[in-house]
C-alpha cells in the first residue's frame, strides 16, 4: 500500500510540475505579447496629433469665440 501512494503522489507530482511549466510558458508569452502591445501604443501615440495641431491659429480663435459666444447664449437662456 505504502509503494501505492508513493506512485501516486509521484505521479500527482509530475502532473504539477507539468502545470506550472505550462503557466510559465504562458506567462512569458503574455508577457511578450504585453511588451509589444505597449510598443505599438506608444507608437501610435508619438504619432497621434491632437484636434487642434492641424487648424491654424485664425481657426482657433474663431472657434474659441464661436464657444464663448454658445457659453454666453447658455448662461443668458439659464438666468431666464
Amino acid at each position: 500500500m505504502n509503494e501505492l501512494h508513493k506512485e501516486n503522489f509521484h505521479n500527482l507530482l509530475e502532473q504539477v510540475r507539468i502545470q506550472v511549466n505550462q503557466l510559465k510558458k504562458k506567462n512569458r508569452d503574455l508577457n511578450k505579447e504585453n511588451l509589444k502591445l505597449r510598443t505599438k501604443l506608444t507608437e501610435v501615440h508619438k504619432t497621434q496629433t491632437d484636434i487642434f495641431s492641424s487648424i491654424s491659429e485664425s481657426e482657433r480663435i474663431a472657434m474659441r469665440h464661436h464657444v464663448t459666444d454658445l457659453i454666453e447664449k447658455i448662461d443668458r437662456h439659464l438666468d431666464e
